[in-house]
């Protein structure tokens, strides 16, 4: 026997057809999206890897690279709210910290307990390894990663702490050029941005007096000079 379809059936069976439709389609965004994080994370903890890798190394071209390719992963992680978060994560891992690399290679500085006071490497089989010194562009290129990775995720800033950062960038703001001196104002900004610490590390180096020094020097850049100017009205 044959019976024909209400006439109401019809409206009901495209509503559940459609609302079937849409939520196949939402499952598929969900995996697509989900995906796509992964990957992008993925390829984040990868170009960290790499980058600290060059960091790390002995000659100061391949610190470079690796500070370059650090800088450029921070920019890319700065365009969206789930991958500044991700690499939030990231930092909480040791193998993955940015900020300890910087001040173990890059801010390092020789010790006369690192120099050589004997010459039996030379009769030994092992090889003496060798650091280069940090350049001007190496050095430069740290402090504006350093300042990238303040920005993006605060801990950093304590982390930094724990490596006397005011100590050693009121160093480099006193001895280095133009090129450093300018990357090292960005960075101690943003090292005292909502950090107290480094704050009083700041008033306990003399920064207030060191800075105004500087600004009453007129071998200064001008450009230089007016941002000393606003780094002393800051603090």
């Amino acid at each position: 026997m044959y019976l024909k379809k209400p006439l109401w059936s019809e409206g009901v069976e495209k509503q559940m057809e459609s609302e079937t439709e849409t939520a196949a389609a939402t499952a598929v965004g969900e995996l697509a999206n989900s995906l796509k994080q992964q990957r992008v994370q993925r390829e984040i903890t990868l170009a960290l890897r790499t980058g600290l890798r060059d960091a790390r190394a002995e000659f100061s071209f391949l610190r470079v690279r690796g500070l370059r390719s650090l800088l450029k992963i921070l920019r890319s992680v700065a365009e969206s709210d789930s991958t500044i978060h991700f690499f939030c994560q990231s930092q909480s891992v040791p193998e993955l910290q940015v900020v300890p690399v910087l001040f173990q290679h890059s801010f390092k500085e020789d010790s006369v307990d690192e120099r050589v006071t004997s010459l039996d490497h030379i009769f030994t089989v092992d090889p003496m390894r060798v650091t280069s010194p940090s350049t001007d562009a190496e050095v430069a290129l740290a402090l504006r990663v350093l300042e990238g990775c303040c920005l993006l995720h605060r801990e950093s800033a304590i982390l930094a702490h724990k490596h006397k950062a005011i100590k050693i960038l009121m160093n480099i703001l006193s001895t280095r050029g133009a090129l450093e001196q300018g990357a090292c104002l960005d960075a101690l900004t943003s090292l005292m941005l909502d950090s107290s610490a480094n704050q009083l590390d700041f008033e306990a180096c003399n920064g207030i007096e060191e800075v105004a020094e500087l600004i009453r020097d007129k071998q200064v850049d001008e450009n230089l000079r007016f941002m000393f100017y606003l780094l002393l009205i800051s603090t």
